[in-house]
């Protein structure tokens, strides 16, 4: 009678169609036995990848944030278009999307399918990827539940106002992830995904140069720092691949260095100085430049919150063979 109850309650926890962080229908035993390597070959692969490609784990890390907010953590963003369907990652705002990111998903992956075919989702790896990289370069460990399924459907008309721009005001900002149900101190908390990659030069160039009548730049940036980017992006317009370092101080570190820059003027995006100067933010910036512990507390939390958001299950979604192309 016990073994019975027990079975039911184990099935009634996998069979939920709850998708809240609290009552999730994943769980981080998913693969155990289907595929017992799973975590290892997932180790494998972001250390490999991290250390030949030191910029992964930000491409990473980006990627999973872009796909999860556009119709949920499915896999969408790694979807290629085709002559019938314009994809999410040919969507405008993705379009910088560094190619690590995508890369260590598929060389995940092609492992993965050697060791267990047809078993593991593209979206789990992606989910798991970002966790090991924020780890690999010193962040904080959190599980990852697994079980997600690949969407369906992908499509860039999906993207536009969905995702935060570095131009938007910190208005428009809380409302793109309070309708996802993130609070102001949970979106803090993920700007400091900012510790680590970069920017490139066209993101914030209208903050170098012509700023407004009375400064060439934005005075919100430190002097000299102001200047050290104009010389950086000079000559962005020609070549649109310069860009520069989230965090100049710690650019490849996860830390708290992020914040500890923004009262100094020298967040690069006015998205990033604007945590600091709105008040709604600034105590929360405040208390990650004092205790990175409290910083790492609350990314972890607000990554595994993230990680849930708008999963697919069951027959909502697919294992794709191939991460870029829905199954036939």
């Amino acid at each position: 009678m016990g073994l019975t109850l027990l079975l039911f309650l184990c099935f009634s926890v996998i069979l939920t169609p709850s998708l809240s962080q609290h009552h999730s229908p994943l769980n981080t035993a998913y693969y155990r036995r289907s595929c017992p390597r799973f975590e290892q070959i997932m180790q494998e692969t972001t250390t490999n990848k991290q250390i030949t490609s030191p910029t992964t784990a930000a491409a990473t890390l980006r990627l999973f944030f872009h796909d999860c907010f556009v119709g949920g953590c499915d896999a969408s963003i790694l979807v290629s278009s085709t002559p019938f369907n314009k994809a999410e990652r040919d969507a405008e705002i993705n379009l910088s999307l560094p190619g690590d990111g995508f890369d260590v998903v598929v060389r995940a992956k092609t492992a993965l399918e050697l060791a267990c075919p047809g078993v593991v989702s593209c979206s789990d790896i992606l989910a798991v990827a970002a966790r090991n990289l924020v780890v690999q370069t010193g962040g904080p460990f959190y599980p990852v539940k697994l079980g997600r399924k690949d969407s369906f459907t992908s499509k860039a008309s999906l993207v536009e106002g969905n995702l935060p721009r570095p131009t938007m005001s910190m208005d428009q900002i809380i409302k793109i992830f309070g309708s996802r149900g993130f609070s102001v101190p949970e979106m803090v908390a993920l700007s400091g995904a900012h510790t680590i990659g970069f920017s490139h030069c066209k993101e914030f160039s209208s903050n170098l140069y012509n700023y407004n009548k009375t400064s060439q730049y934005d005075p919100s940036y430190h002097p000299r720092f102001a200047q050290a980017l104009r010389n950086a992006c000079n000559n962005f317009q020609k070549d649109p691949t310069l860009s520069v370092f989230n965090d100049i101080m710690t650019p490849n570190k996860f830390d708290n260095m992020y914040y500890q820059n923004l009262p100094k003027g020298l967040g690069l995006l006015s998205s990033d100085r604007g945590l600091f100067s709105d008040p709604r933010t600034r105590a929360h910036v405040e208390e990650y430049i004092r205790d990175q512990n409290a910083f790492f507390k609350a990314f972890a939390s607000a990554m595994q919150k993230l990680s849930d958001h708008g999963v697919k299950i069951g027959r909502s979604g697919e294992i794709r063979h191939r991460c870029d192309a829905f199954n036939n």
